[in-house]
Formats: C-alpha cells, structure tokens, sequence
C-alpha cells in the first residue's frame, strides 16, 4: 500500500574530489544533488509512494538543477519555492583506508536558512499527506530553520499526520550559530510517531548518560527513556556500524516499539563501499516503506538495512535502487550477475 509522504528539507549541491584524491588536488570536482530529506524522498519515490519535497531553493541555475534532479527520480516538487539567495553547499572529501572521510559545510545564510518561517503555509503543503519526515539538520542550519523546522512538526501533529524524524546530530552546524540543540530538537522529537536516532542522539536531548555494556542494551535504555519522555512516539530504529576500516563496515540494526521491546536485523558486511553518505537515510525510508506498508517489524528492520547496505554501493547522496533490488537482497542475498 503507497502513502503520501512529504519531506521537509534543504537540497545541497555536494561538490566531491574524485576518485578519492584530497579536495583540489585536482581542479575539478564531481556535482551531486542532495540534501537528508531530499534522499529520502528519492528512495521512497523508487519503492512506489508518492513522495513530495517542500522546500525553498535559490532562484537561479543551481535551484533549478536540483529541483530538476529531484523532479527526474520521480519526486513531487510542486511544493519547492525559489527565492533570492543561495544554495547550500557542501564538500565532500572521500576517504580511503586509514584516512576517513570528511565533510566541509558552506551552508550559511543559504536562502533556505533565511527563510521567513511564516512564508510556509502548512496546512496548504501538508493537504493529503500521511505522513511528513523531517530531520535534525534543518533545524541546526540557524534560527529560522529551527522554526520552521518546529512548525512544521507542530501543524502535522494538529492536522493528524504522522511525523517522522531522523535526530542526524551535526554539531558543526550547531555550533556555528551557538544553537540550543537540546532543546529544539526536544521540541520536534515530542512530535514525532518515529524517530531514528540512537543513544548518544537521545543523550544530547534529555540530558542523559547511557553506559550498559552492549550497544543494543544502550539503545533500549535510550528508546524507553524517549518513550517515556515522548508520549507521541512509537518507534525508534537505528543501525549499528562497525568501521573495519573505511572501506569495510559491518552494519546490524535495532527497531524498538514502545511496550514491546527490540527486533533485530543481523549484521551484514559491507565490504568495497563506493559511497556511504547518505546511507542513513536509505535506512531511513526503507524502514518507512516497512511501516507504511505494515510489514512486521522483523521485515521493517530488515528492509531498512538492506536499503542502507545497498546505499554503499551508490555513487551520490541518492540511493537509486528499487524496490525489487533492496527486497532481493532481503530475501536472497545473493551476489551472482543476473541475466
């Protein structure tokens, strides 16, 4: 069953070294759209729903590039405003073995960022939506999109759609403005029916040490004291990574329901990564097309690692894969060449 899903976000030109060299080593660099809302809307667009970008994007090429990407992977972007301004950048310095990767933000005073809160009218952009995923970076970009970002969350709650939220802590962007992660992101995590985020996300926001053993202990811990900080709140996912090296991840996930304890999806091993930025968010809708779709949590969890470890074979912030692919993966794993 497709649900109609709006995704509340900022889209990124990313601007990458190619094939792994440090950022200029060579004069040029490879362009990708992308954006944490921006990537789950694609991937949801690719497994069948009808997936809606709001936004606000700079009135010039680059915006209409990347509403045009968006628009090519069949993503709703009639709720995308251009106005004076800026894009968002980002650089992307890919790394290798020993050496991981690293992210320099050009984000401020975006015309995203500056954004008037009061410009968007949500009841209008939320009409017909089920549910509207948002995530933790939008808020972090400074004060307007911190309200915005609250706003948002506050109508759909009032008008009966379901919120979901990845936490995606970026203390770069947050301390670039001084901003009060804690207690903005609070206000959105109350909101919300699902939240990815793990147990040092739920740590920054209540205030909160978390020191079991096991990190699926430490997750539980988290999750039941969002559940009882939260009474909106049904669902918390997250993967769990273990960095071999950079170019080797084992990668397990958790899904914690309230009242009900965790399901597992067991580790798979991501060996050969091609690209792992976005890969957070391939999980992300993956889990999302499992709730929607009402599969059993096992699956939920299960689609949703499979979406993410296939993420690392995608060159780009998207996750361009189908459906049948992330679902063959699920059931086969199987890596043979198929004729």
């Amino acid at each position: 069953m497709a649900a109609t899903v709006r995704c509340f976000g900022e889209l990124l030109l990313r601007l990458a070294a190619p094939d792994r060299q440090r950022l200029l080593q060579t004069p040029s660099l490879d362009v990708h759209i992308g954006g944490a809302e921006a990537n789950v809307a694609v991937s949801l667009a690719a497994f069948g729903h009808d997936a809606g970008m709001i936004s606000l994007v700079a009135d010039n090429p680059l915006g209409a590039a990347a509403t045009g990407e968006l628009r090519r992977h069949g993503v709703d972007t009639s709720r995308i405003r251009a106005a004076h301004g800026r894009m968002g950048l980002y650089f992307l310095v890919p790394g290798a073995i020993h050496r991981p990767s690293e992210v320099i933000y050009d984000r401020a005073d975006s015309a995203f960022a500056l954004a008037d809160p009061a410009a968007y009218d949500w009841p209008a952009l939320l009409q017909g939506a089920q549910w509207l995923h948002l995530s933790g970076v939008s808020p972090a970009l400074g004060p307007e999109a911190a309200n915005a970002t609250i706003a948002a969350a506050a109508a759909a709650q009032a008008l009966g759609v379901r919120v979901s939220f990845d936490g995606n802590f970026r203390p770069k962007l947050w301390e670039r403005w001084n901003g009060d992660a804690a207690g903005i992101l609070r206000q959105i995590m109350a909101r919300a029916d699902v939240l990815f985020a793990d147990h040092r996300d739920i740590a920054v926001v209540l205030g909160m040490r978390f020191d079991q053993a096991e990190a699926h202990e430490r997750v539980q811990a988290a999750a039941d004291a969002a559940f009882a900080a939260f009474p909106s709140l049904q669902t918390l996912a997250c993967t769990h990574r273990v960095a071999h090296s950079v170019d080797h991840h084992t990668l397990s996930a958790q899904l914690c329901r309230r009242g009900a304890g965790s399901v597992f999806a067991p580790p798979m091993e991501v060996a050969g990564i091609v690209d792992r930025i976005g890969g957070g968010d391939a999980f992300a809708a993956g889990v999302l097309h499992g709730l929607v779709t009402e599969l059993p949590a096992e699956a939920a969890i299960g689609f949703g690692l499979a979406a993410a470890c296939l993420k690392h074979s995608v060159p780009g912030d998207f996750n361009l894969v189908s459906l049948a692919e992330v679902q063959s993966l699920v059931d086969e794993r199987r890596f043979d060449v198929r004729r």
